[in-house]
């Protein structure tokens, strides 16, 4: 048996009524060991208005002294960005249409124009399609087998990862071939050091999916992200092959044969590194977004689930309006931050398929450009990684991204960053699928490539940029698709640092497989430094 908190309580004072609330969280269901907490509860869950049900906002009130847009100036950049790629998606897609019998209408039927043309345009659509399938598949396997989840998401890594390095060698794709075995023997290592941390994992990932099935809303709210990312991930692959047709100078095109070609390399560069870093903080903002209201919903799980007095209504809508209004310019700040890599890193991608188009490279050149890739990844993950809990303080607090962000370090400080490695396990399973999704969309571009044969591919020269797109556009849409379960065990872990007694008193059963796996949980965050 739980406790519940008892429906009198509401009628008390706000500081009589946290002191009641803290008395109660000493008393535990039978049956379970009783533990000490220092401190008092961080979030004050009483509440000045005793009607029944209270909003979102009166259950996570936004800090004294705060302003009514958080780190606003970042806001008209993000409005600024928008703008651009509106801008160059019309140029381009405007190009594509006047030049449509050239460019041709499916898989088959464009003229040789020596560039990207309707094929590439179709196979980025179905790369699409086969990333949304496999993340999809794994929403329902995690909402289903939660610990199997774990076990199987490196599982299906390896496989993918071996299936996809056995296939490029017996196609005779050497360069492909060492890259994605080295991804697999990463993927071993990191499987085996991290095998005794599978309990707690298993721990937190079974309290999200709870959370998930008695707060529907996150569903709701991850299927309509989902939509919007995938019409957005489609505008943005038209737009990258647009540009490739408007800007990519081959002699064989239309306006080039009559004297008219205007196209040059450095204008190809300077629009698709425009298109990247504009798209990138779009959708890095979209998945912010979905991951600030997902963490309000289960924030109002945590603390109000249990509390029949007083319990958040609609706490999706109310979390969605601060992060469009209050908290907005704090996720433009943070998401600007990984699309400035992600830009640096595309940078790099394209100085390798220039030289890959004008066969200045080996299998060598090559790798060194795939290990500088993976190095500058690592700069994108932990900055993601960083983000992604100073997101919670600002979607349940209300706190600029200065102030959160401080909040995560001095957190890693106090809990350690091996306690956040235990927690990522979960995200770790996430990005397996992820990766295993895009391991699959990569794998359809090549074969794609290879059984089609288009002119513009004749020398495989585009074998590179495609097969990258297609990972990157599988990557993005699993990330979203995931931003659920994500959101929830990051948030679940804050509240946990936070205020672990509340959750030892209404959820007794899942914070005793918490504590198995991780004994110092009782120990809560000061909160002193910030």
């Amino acid at each position: 048996m739980s406790l519940k908190i008892s429906k009198p309580l509401a009628i008390h004072s706000a500081r009589k009524l946290k002191s009641d609330i803290a008395l109660d969280l000493e008393v535990v269901a039978v049956g379970f060991q009783n533990h000490q907490f220092d401190k008092e509860l961080y979030h004050d869950i009483s509440s000045k208005k005793n009607e029944l049900p209270i909003s979102f906002v009166e259950a996570f009130p936004l800090e004294e002294r705060t302003t009514k847009f958080n780190d606003w100036p970042f806001i008209i950049l993000f409005v600024a960005a928008l703008f651009g790629f509106i801008a160059i998606a019309s140029l381009t897609l405007r190009y594509w249409t006047h030049n449509y019998s050239q460019n041709g209408s499916g898989i088959y039927g464009g003229a040789d124009t020596g560039t990207l043309d309707s094929n590439s345009a179709v196979l980025l659509i179905f790369s699409t399609v086969v990333a949304i399938f496999f993340a999809t598949f794994g929403i329902i396997f995690v909402r289903l087998w939660p610990s199997l989840f774990i076990y199987c998401g490196v599982i299906l890594n390896l496989l993918a990862g071996l299936g996809s390095t056995i296939t490029y060698m017996v196609l005779g794709y050497w360069s492909g071939a060492i890259v994605f075995l080295a991804f697999t023997l990463i993927t071993v290592w990191c499987y085996w050091s991290m095998r005794h941390r599978i309990p707690l994992s298993v721990a937190l990932l079974r309290s999200v999916v709870d959370g998930m099935k008695d707060c529907p809303q996150t569903l709701i709210v991850s299927s309509l992200g989902t939509l919007g990312g995938t019409a957005f991930t489609l505008l943005f692959s038209a737009v990258v092959v647009a540009t490739y047709m408007k800007y990519d100078h081959k002699d064989n095109q239309g306006d080039c044969k009559v004297g008219e070609c205007h196209h040059s390399q450095s204008k190809l560069v300077g629009t698709l590194v425009v298109i990247f870093f504009c798209g990138y903080y779009i959708s890095e903002v979209l998945r912010n977004v979905i991951h600030c209201t997902v963490s309000g919903v289960y924030g109002c799980w945590y603390y109000r689930s249990r509390l029949d007095y007083q319990v958040a209504k609609w706490p999706a809508t109310g979390s969605f309006k601060r992060a469009l209004t209050h908290s907005f310019g704090s996720i433009c700040l943070g998401s600007l931050l990984v699309s400035c890599i992600e830009v640096i890193r595309q940078l790099l991608r394209l100085l390798e398929s220039s030289l890959y188009l004008g066969h200045s490279t080996g299998s060598r050149k090559y790798l060194g450009f795939s290990l500088i890739d993976k190095f500058v990844s690592f700069f994108v993950f932990s900055a993601r990684y960083f983000n992604h809990y100073a997101y919670c303080f600002i979607s349940l607090y209300g706190k600029p991204y200065m102030k959160a962000a401080k909040e995560v370090w001095f957190m890693m400080q106090e809990k350690g960053v091996d306690v956040l490695v235990n927690d990522s396990l979960v995200n770790i399973a996430l990005m397996s699928y992820s990766i295993f999704a895009a391991y699959m969309s990569t794998l359809f571009a090549f074969l794609y490539l290879r059984f089609t044969s288009p002119e513009y591919n004749s020398s495989k020269s585009f074998n590179v940029p495609l097969m990258a797109f297609s990972f990157l556009i599988a990557i993005q849409l699993c990330n979203l698709v995931n931003e659920t379960i994500r959101s929830g065990v990051s948030t679940l872990f804050v509240a946990i640092c936070s205020d672990p007694e509340l959750f030892h008193a209404t959820n007794p059963r899942r914070f005793e497989d918490l504590f198995r796996g991780y004994s110092n949980v009782v120990r809560k965050l000061s909160h002193s430094s910030i």
